[in-house]
């Protein structure tokens, strides 16, 4: 008893698509389907794009979802690619019927919750941050997202351990994923280690590309890893993505706390809401358990307190991230610590500062409400 053609299309409704995330007979992806009378069956698959660099994938998901059938005795799939008018179709599905691309996370009623991980000055592990939490919100089964928005010093491929490239289907970019997290950044777009040399207009344009361009999906959480201080970026965050949260990271040392200060207060112009402040580099364990302050003390609780202050609303330190080479060493790897070591007690802090962002329920802090005195 060999399955029917129906019986075929029903077993690959299964199969996802490994970029966007949908079932590929959702997405018009199955051409044909031939059920020979020996048993072999024949599926004839869309590609998106020509040279589409999962197509292997797409084959073996195929080859194993239908061979799982009774009576099949083989399976052959023939790869052909989608016109222009079929892609033009495909992306209007994705974005609901809107030719123009949108920014999702800024339209009423976006249920995804926007971070930008903030600092008031380079080196203080901004991104090692973001790259920590991001993987630790995927792990808890988050759909998470990371905008590499430091468009000069851009590292998060590295720390997240991929070399892809994003595909483009028509006018819309899929990003490629490392870790269970979707990653877009200015230097897969680069060649080597090419530097970007751009002033704040086009700065503006590669942030709004990111954000409206991109096809994210159904984000949980999303992640802006800014560049330090408060220029352009900074700014364009507050136009594009107006209820967004700030992430400040900072060290104990007083003076790295007296600039993060600075790039915290931006939300007094912005109308955004403080999230909280993560410190890095607390302090280091020795092997007796005692713990040494390299870098001082208290800088976070003081940017917390200060802000808190500033903004008119609670601010908390929501964790003190201890010194370990690890972290450092596992971002060059492109690994990081809160998947490589665990137990660490680096990965612990991250981890729970993960677990206090994903639960907590949306304020109406810092965001702007349509409403008018009557």
């Amino acid at each position: 008893m060999f399955p029917t053609a129906d019986d075929v299309r029903k077993a690959l409704a299964g199969v996802h698509d490994p970029e966007i995330k949908r079932p590929i007979t959702e997405l018009g992806m199955v051409k044909d389907v031939v059920v020979g009378k020996d048993g072999v069956v024949d599926v004839a698959v869309y590609l998106t794009v020509q040279g589409c660099p999962l197509r292997d994938k797409i084959t073996a998901d195929v080859t194993a979802a239908v061979s799982g059938l009774p009576g099949v005795t083989g399976v052959r799939v023939a790869l052909d690619v989608m016109s222009d008018a079929q892609r033009t179709d495909l992306r209007k599905m994705l974005r609901g019927g809107v030719d123009e691309p949108v920014i999702p996370f800024a339209q009423p009623g976006s249920l995804t919750r926007v971070y930008c991980v903030a600092s008031g000055k380079g080196g203080v592990g901004k991104s090692s941050v973001t790259v920590n939490l991001a993987v630790a919100m995927a792990a808890r089964g988050l759909s998470v997202g990371v905008v590499d928005a430091d468009i000069y010093g851009h590292s998060i491929p590295r720390m997240l351990g991929t070399e892809a490239r994003p595909t483009q289907v028509e006018k819309m970019i899929m990003p490629p994923q490392s870790h269970g997290v979707k990653l877009i950044s200015i230097g897969m777009f680069t060649p080597g280690n090419t530097p970007v040399v751009w002033r704040g207009p086009m700065l503006h344009r590669a942030l709004q590309q990111f954000l409206a361009d991109v096809f994210w999906g159904d984000l949980d959480v999303l992640l802006l890893d800014l560049p330090p201080g408060t220029g352009d970026v900074a700014i364009s965050v507050a136009q594009l993505v107006p209820n967004a949260e700030i992430l400040v990271v900072t060290t104990p040392q007083q003076a790295a706390a007296e600039v993060a200060e600075r790039a915290g207060s931006i939300a007094l112009q912005t109308r955004q809401r403080v999230a909280g402040v993560i410190e890095n580099m607390s302090y280091y364990e020795l092997p007796d358990g005692t713990r040494a302050d390299i870098f001082g003390s208290g800088g976070g609780a003081a940017v917390a307190a200060s802000l808190t202050a500033a903004v008119g609303a609670d601010v908390p330190l929501l964790g003190q991230v201890p010194l370990d080479p690890r972290l450092r060493e596992q971002g060059d790897a492109g690994t990081p610590i809160v998947l490589a070591h665990p137990e660490s007690p680096a990965a612990g802090v991250l981890t729970d500062v993960a677990r206090q962002l994903s639960v907590r329920s949306r304020g109406l802090a810092g965001r702007l409400l349509n409403v008018s005195p009557r």
